[in-house]
């Protein structure tokens, strides 16, 4: 495709909180730079905003933004991206501004390539470019996304979907893996290396968003998991297999490995081992337990074994892990330094 023109959509009906900056400044950051000596002509960027002044009382500290460019522009841009949609449109499901919702349709059928950054999918969805798409969105809002939308096919356990010419993302830092997957895309794998070693982030990041989803019990009505799956988390500290996982569900081991996956987006051993970290991180958080005792208790075994998962899947040792949390217990008669 090569460098183009890109539109990005700024939602002005009911001001732009602040926490929705972050999804604003990344394609901004990422195509509104020149670069001239990865690419050149580098993007031309365009923020195109939908008229309407803020109202009062508007979330986002007062704050409102005013752009050089309006909806119709959208027709003419090679890449429309729409960061965020306002909060109420999200959890009270207030409507989108139709001349948002019309302008993205004309946009697509113009042949704009059509992107969605966290919330920003409730935007394609409403537009009806997302029906019988597989599509994404931050984890907390994926549920009501599905609900809201059943004709797309949602998936929360990715950081991106590239569907070609609709690209939808999860939320925050996920927004920036598809703002540089496009990159990848348009201007080959070197360009979107080089930019994303001046960000300062990875080029690519391994892993979907189900490794930040808080899942004890499957999201769903599968009683043959849920208890089994909380009797395995109160027993962290025994010695658990899939099998003996299994067993007690009444499944197969590749029956419960498949509907485990199914439910929570990881593997059995990768959940019990999440379960077991979670259940380390708390007691160090909570108290002053020695790290021979927390590992005993989460199932990760010796102050070796846990310091060596710290490190591989927290990148800080238990000691360190523990400091950081000053309102912990201290100077408990079994504390211990590591």
């Amino acid at each position: 495709m090569g460098a183009g023109s890109v539109a990005v959509v700024v939602t002005e009906e009911i001001g732009v909180p602040s926490w929705d900056l972050y999804e604003l400044s990344i394609p901004c950051t990422v195509f509104g730079k020149p670069q001239p000596d990865l690419a050149d002509p580098w993007y031309d960027l365009r923020l195109c905003g939908t008229g309407s002044r803020a109202q009062d009382g508007a979330e986002g500290h007062g704050l409102t933004l005013r752009t050089r460019y309006g909806l119709d522009d959208l027709a003419d841009a090679d890449t429309v991206i729409v960061p965020s949609v306002p909060d109420p449109c999200v959890d009270e499901g207030r409507p989108l501004p139709e001349g948002l919702v019309t302008a993205l349709r004309r946009a697509h059928d113009a042949g704009a390539r059509m992107v969605s950054l966290c919330t920003g999918a409730f935007a394609l969805a409403e537009a009806g470019l997302l029906d019988g798409r597989r599509a994404t969105a931050h984890w907390m809002h994926t549920d009501r996304l599905a609900e809201r939308y059943p004709k797309v096919q949602v998936d929360e356990s990715v950081l991106y979907v590239d569907d070609g010419d609709v690209l939808t993302s999860a939320g925050l830092t996920a927004g920036l893996d598809l703002c540089l997957h496009l990159v990848r895309r348009d201007l080959g794998a070197h360009v979107a290396n080089q930019l994303a070693r001046r960000m300062v982030v990875p080029a690519h990041r391994p892993g979907g968003q189900a490794q930040f989803i808080e899942l004890s019990v499957p999201p769903s009505d599968d009683e043959g998991l849920a208890p089994v799956l909380e009797w395995a988390r109160a027993n962290l500290d025994r010695p658990l297999t899939v099998a003996d996982l299994a067993r007690r569900a009444s499944m197969s081991p590749r029956t419960f490995y498949r509907r485990l996956q199914a439910a929570t987006g990881t593997t059995p051993l990768q959940w019990l081992l999440d379960q077991r970290l979670g259940r380390a991180r708390s007691l160090l958080e909570s108290t002053d337990l020695p790290v021979e005792k927390v590992g005993e208790l989460s199932g990760l075994g010796t102050a070796n074994n846990l310091r060596h998962h710290f490190l591989k899947h927290l990148g800080v040792s238990p000691g360190d892990y523990r400091r950081a949390f000053p309102g912990a217990p201290t100077g408990g008669r079994g504390r211990t330094r590591v």
